[in-house]
């Protein structure tokens, strides 16, 4: 999936593993939403996912809610929005707190950590993602709260594990570049998480992540992400896929739920904002690199959608990042 790859390149995606447990049942813990994990895991995180990985055993995750996803070895359970949830197996008296159970392993990287009632046996890896949580909406939108995917019935899978069982197993923190190596595999895992899922979807469903999974939409969205400054018309696009202007559009509408030009409006000023924050970069400058023929048509559009201007946008994000770092 093209397109995918053209997201994921540009939302800054960014991962690692950073807990290896062998449970005992009955063990039961409570995992806070993933923003009060940040300041242990990547403190200047824009978003940040987490996600389990059993190597062996079984298990559960609950949601406050009560959804529940049994878990199996080779299940990845990811919490695309960072929800709290619980993690057990058996039934203890009550969960206990990971943050404050594990707050030391979580600085130590992948130190091996032992705990429960001294019954059946589950082990796990746990990783992280972080992103551009601006950029990273198109993608994360269509995705559940929880979402469960078996890895390891397919020889990419099996390849990912059989190196996560691995590099864990001989992480001690003294190889060169085992962290590098480590962060690379918790990206691929992911990323293999979003492909199985998006190729589970039902056929009919809608939205971005069915869109991008259909061969005709999937590869104008990749054609938009990859050049969005180019000047694009529903007409050129519906040429460069070889589908006529009104059949393309409806098909564009019945997937995104809005035309190809509107979506690339949105895209356009996502990926402003993101330049305004990450370079010094002038505002005429950004206006350019994202399609805009004039430093004034940007502004407008960027004050309709951000409630002001580029420049002003650009200050109090600075203020902000200052502020938090200085806390």
């Amino acid at each position: 999936m093209d397109v995918l790859s053209e997201v994921l390149r540009v939302v800054r995606l960014e991962g690692a593993l950073f807990f290896n447990g062998e449970f005992s049942a009955p063990w039961c813990i409570s995992e806070p939403r993933s923003t009060a994990i940040v300041p242990y895991l990547s403190p200047q995180a824009g978003h940040l996912i987490l996600y389990h990985f059993l190597t062996e055993g079984r298990a559960y995750a609950r949601l406050p809610e009560g959804r529940v996803e049994e878990l199996t070895a080779g299940d990845i359970v990811v919490f695309p929005h960072g929800d709290a949830h619980l993690l057990g197996n058996g039934a203890p008296e009550e969960p206990l707190d990971a943050v404050q159970m594990f707050a030391k392993n979580l600085t130590q990287g992948l130190k091996f950590a032992r705990f429960g009632g001294g019954g059946e046996i589950t082990k796990f890896v746990c990783g992280f993602m972080t992103c551009e949580p601006r950029l990273s909406e198109v993608l994360l939108a269509g995705l559940p709260k929880i979402l469960k995917v078996h890895v390891a019935n397919e020889p990419s899978g099996q390849w990912l594990e059989n190196s996560i069982r691995f590099s864990v197993g001989e992480e001690d923190g003294s190889d060169a570049g085992s962290g590098l190596v480590l962060a690379r595999l918790s990206e691929l895992l992911f990323v293999e998480t979003l492909r199985r899922y998006i190729n589970s979807l039902p056929p009919d469903q809608t939205g971005w992540l069915a869109g991008a999974r259909d061969p005709i939409i999937g590869q104008a969205l990749a054609l938009l992400h990859k050049e969005p400054a180019h000047p694009w018309t529903v007409a050129n696009l519906a040429r460069r896929i070889g589908l006529s202007r009104t059949r393309f559009a409806e098909r564009f509408r019945h997937f995104l739920g809005e035309s190809p030009i509107a979506y690339l409006a949105q895209w356009r000023l996502k990926l402003g904002a993101e330049i305004l924050q990450s370079t010094e970069d002038s505002v005429a400058e950004v206006a350019a690199a994202v399609g805009y023929g004039s430093e004034a048509a940007f502004n407008r559009a960027f004050k309709r959608e951000f409630d002001c201007p580029p420049a002003q946008f650009r200050r109090q994000r600075h203020a902000s990042t200052q502020q938090s770092q200085a806390g």
